[in-house]
């Protein structure tokens, strides 16, 4: 079976492995993967490419890919978290259908599956405490030794692990072990935990569990009973993969056949959970979904799309190599996105007023803008204009440095749509020194942004009518780090000593054109030479929308650094 040609990914080393599976005929020529989170966090950009993989995997192949929430920890789950994930999912553009499931089903198979490794002599009960087994567990360069229980009977094993299950002993009493190598060069075969005493109600199956299975042993075993083919992992679990192999050959069950690619690091963010964790629960940002977070429900909230993030991953592929990725190339799938389907509009963030003095007093015309170059059925829409605007404050020089064709004393310059006008006077503040207001004459032969005579203007600048403009929140946002490796850091220190204090900037007197002032959540603009700005899904309220920004027109970051040095 070959994979199917719409929307598929460039073939790469998993694809190819697959790909021989299915042609080898192996399972039937079946491919079912799956994608097991932990339901202690929300999901983040990293988690995405492991969905995408899967699934798109699946898709491709003709087979399913199964959604298995791995929730073998209950302190640290929670129900939010296994919301969040399922709506990431879907937002993503990916449908598990009917195949959803948790490791908490299989609690009882895993169990009995313990008891036979018991019986075989492959797993026994340890009495030692953490610190001891962990001594005992030894380095990569020196081997562990065994246990003192190592070698108890197989019998009493048992009854030691049926009394664990029955709740007879404290936290961390007593853990069941495979016994397989202490002198084993790979770490992961020192006689892993399989089983520990744990008496924490689970959303699930309440009280019912004093003692839970470990990852490495929930997760091959909860392949094998749903028929996964593949298991599709980061590559972290590579050193992992001899341990879930020995599992499923002692066990004697369907095996399926683990496969590991980098995972996904990005440049200025990090995407490791328990920092993710760190940053929320200390209030270094808004929650879970603040836009400068790189967890999905961030960048959503930020205003990136489904289809801007599965460019991105389709471009960067699936390599064997860890390495990082630089956050332009994610910022660049947006920007490829919204230029093709964000309507125009003006806003100025920084407002300067400009009074234009031979423009008739209280009267309003309207001029017609257009929508969307880079989409003709988008039409036009029609704009005011009147005696006073508002333009940015750094379109406008007292004193001007060479080569600034924008607003200053004498120069001329074209509004977008509009007229060209040109500076005669302006105001300032006689404490500050401050520019207050420009004064500027207008040639109401250049309506339209035209010249009759054919002169050249060299800057077009975007504004807004003062007695029509709506005054709105809009809140750029910078990346949540100033280095583009924020784990690197001096000893003593931490990677939040790398927190960009300029990441969030939060203007409240932004004037903007009056059609926004009925934009929903959901809307996406490209505020004309300023960037892309979406209405924020959680603060926005009828009437009253907030602009986040979610990518500057340009690469304005690099330029900063770059300049900088």
């Amino acid at each position: 079976m070959e994979p199917t040609e719409e929307k598929s990914a460039p073939r790469d080393f998993v694809r190819s492995r697959v790909a021989e599976d299915v042609e080898q005929g192996k399972n039937d020529g079946v491919v079912v993967t799956r994608f097991p989170p932990e339901p202690s966090g929300y999901l983040h950009i990293g988690h995405a490419k492991a969905i995408s993989v899967n699934f798109q995997i699946a898709e491709e192949f003709g087979g399913r890919c199964n959604l298995r929430f791995d929730d073998t920890n209950p302190a640290k789950e929670e129900e939010e978290y296994v919301e969040s994930i399922q709506e990431d999912i879907r937002w993503l553009g990916y449908d598990w259908g009917d195949n959803l499931f948790y490791a908490s089903d299989y609690f009882e198979q895993l169990y009995q599956y313990a008891l036979q490794l018991i019986e075989q002599g492959d797993a026994y009960v340890d009495d030692q405490n953490a610190e001891e087994m962990a001594k005992g567990r030894g380095t990569a360069t020196t081997p562990g030794t065994n246990s003192p229980f190592r070698d108890r009977p197989a019998a009493e094993n048992r009854d030691l692990f049926e009394r664990m299950r029955a709740g007879e002993f404290e936290d961390g009493s007593r853990v069941l072990r495979a016994r397989i190598d202490m002198a084993s060069p790979n770490l992961n075969l020192r006689d892993p935990a399989l089983y520990r005493v744990r008496k924490v109600p689970h959303d699930r199956t309440g009280e019912e569990w004093p003692i839970y299975p470990m990852y490495d042993w929930a997760h091959g075993q909860s392949d094998s009973i749903e028929g996964v083919t593949h298991s599709l992992c980061s590559l972290e679990f590579e050193n992992h993969r001899p341990l879930y192999d020995w599992c499923l050959d002692r066990l004697g069950v369907f095996h399926p056949r683990q496969i590991e690619f980098a995972r996904l690091n990005l440049s200025f963010g990090i995407l490791s959970k328990r920092y993710m964790i760190q940053l929320v629960e200390e209030g270094l940002v808004d929650g879970w979904d603040d836009p400068r977070m790189l967890t999905i429900a961030g960048l959503r909230r930020r205003g990136y799309t489904p289809g801007s993030i599965r460019d991105f991953l389709r471009g960067i592929g699936v390599a064997k190599f860890n390495s990082t990725i630089e956050m332009v190339l994610l910022e660049n799938a947006l920007r490829a996105e919204l230029n093709k389907t964000a309507p125009r509009v003006m806003g100025v963030l920084d407002p300067l007023k400009v009074v234009i003095t031979n423009y008739p007093e209280g009267e309003t015309e309207e001029l017609e803008a257009v929508n969307n170059p880079e989409d003709e059925s988008a039409g036009t829409r029609l704009l005011p204009f009147s005696r006073e605007i508002y333009i940015e404050r750094d379109d406008f020089r007292a004193e001007p440095p060479k080569k600034f064709w924008r607003l200053a004393p004498g120069n001329e310059v074209r509004l977008r749509y509009a007229y060209y006008i040109t500076c005669t006077d302006f105001l300032t503040d006689p404490e500050t020194g401050e520019v207050t207001e420009v004064h500027a004459t207008y040639d109401p032969q250049t309506r339209g942004g035209d010249s009759p005579d054919g002169r050249k203007i060299k800057a077009t600048m975007h504004w807004v009518s003062s007695a029509h403009a709506f005054k709105g929140e809009v809140r750029l946002y910078d990346h949540l780090f100033k280095h583009p490796n924020p784990m690197e850091f001096r000893k003593g220190g931490s990677f939040k000593n790398h927190l960009n204090p300029e990441s969030k900037t939060v203007l409240s007197d932004a004037m903007l054109e009056p059609s926004l002032a009925s934009a929903s959540v959901g809307d996406t603009f490209q505020f004309e030479r300023l960037g892309y700005f979406c209405v924020d899904r959680v603060d926005s309220k009828p009437g009253a929308p907030i602009f986040n920004r979610s990518v500057a027109l340009r690469d304005s970051w690099a330029k900063i650094q770059k300049q900088s040095k």
